[in-house]
């Protein structure tokens, strides 16, 4: 029942987002704005997502490891496709992250390990975006002529910035009290496993510099669809903008974030002087290419539980 309760309540909270975000969009005219050149920028956008989701899959490649469960990257890339199709169905923009702990844990790794890896390439990639928005602030803040726009942004940084510092310190003595509390125990141990991997000279840097990549990558293809119609906003602009609306976005009180992005996007763009109009039609573009880069990721879900019954089907029962 409470998860029935839950799960209305973020169709209820996604509804009203987007008719709040969408219910001065001109569809007509948004769909007017799209050409050939259009559907060519948008081509680059999915094949860009899809390298995303490669280069993620590297990560938690580099990271699984360390958490007991052996991943391969061509193992990881398809669990992570897979994953961006539950991402676009389940009540959440991280119902993927369930998926990818169930499907690892299934081949072996165990549910604990499997738990581990998923949640840690998951702060890590928190992390790494609370610190770009942190190093960006200065051009962000001039970028925004808003001073209600510049205090939500820094108290949003200050938050996601405390609270990934809260975790890499939790596995301290200082708060080894704590670890009566269940849920701290198992924070402790993944805070010590981060701790590990980030201040390893040789993966650490490398790590890093990926989960940078990934969030740069959003960047692009939010850049991509906003050529695709000539949206007024370049890539310096967009690099400042969409982190902060991808953090906003990763609460998980809406549908694969819908609602939520859209409204965060018109509200940044307007900001920035570049209409809230814009920033919704931009947004919905983009989160189009990850609703289709998710369909690429059900086919092969699909494809895979196929095989699955094959394999397992009794002998001389025909496929």
């Amino acid at each position: 029942m409470r998860r029935i309760l839950i799960l209305a309540a973020k169709i209820l909270i996604t509804g009203v987002l987007l008719y709040f975000a969408l219910r001065e969009t001109n569809f007509a005219a948004l769909s007017g704005r799209i050409n050939l050149a259009s559907a060519g920028w948008l081509s680059v956008s999915v094949a860009i997502a899809v390298l995303q989701v490669g280069v993620s899959a590297v990560r938690w490649h580099l990271i699984s490891g360390d958490c007991g469960a052996s991943l391969s990257v061509w193992r990881a890339m398809r669990y992570n496709i897979i994953g961006s199709f539950f991402n676009q169905t389940l009540p959440s923009s991280m119902g993927g992250d369930a998926v990818r702990m169930w499907l690892l844990a299934g081949d072996g790794a165990g549910w604990r390990s499997a738990t581990y890896s998923v949640f840690l390439d998951r702060a890590i990639g928190l992390m790494a975006l609370a610190a770009f928005i942190l190093v960006s602030l200065p051009w962000s803040l001039d970028l925004i002529d808003n001073a209600e726009g510049r205090l939500g942004l820094a108290l949003l940084d200050f938050v996601a910035v405390v609270a990934s510092v809260g975790f890499l310190l939790v596995h301290r003595r200082l708060f080894e009290f704590l670890t009566r509390i269940w849920v701290v125990r198992h924070l402790r141990a993944c805070s010590l496993i981060v701790g590990r991997v980030l201040f390893n000279r040789r993966r650490g840097p490398v790590i890093a510099a990926i989960s940078v990549l990934i969030h740069v990558l959003a960047v692009v293809i939010a850049w991509c669809a906003a050529r695709a119609i000539n949206a007024p906003a370049d890539f310096v602009e967009l690099l400042w903008l969409i982190p902060p609306v991808t953090l906003i976005a990763v609460i998980p009180i809406s549908i694969a974030g819908w609602g939520l992005r859209e409204a965060s996007m018109g509200l940044a763009f307007s900001f920035a002087g570049l209409g809230a109009s814009e920033g919704v039609n931009v947004s919905l573009l983009f989160g189009a290419v990850y609703f289709t880069v998710g369909a690429v990721g059900g086919l092969v879900w699909a494809l895979q539980a196929d095989r699955a019954a094959k394999v397992h089907a009794p002998a001389g029962v025909p496929d």
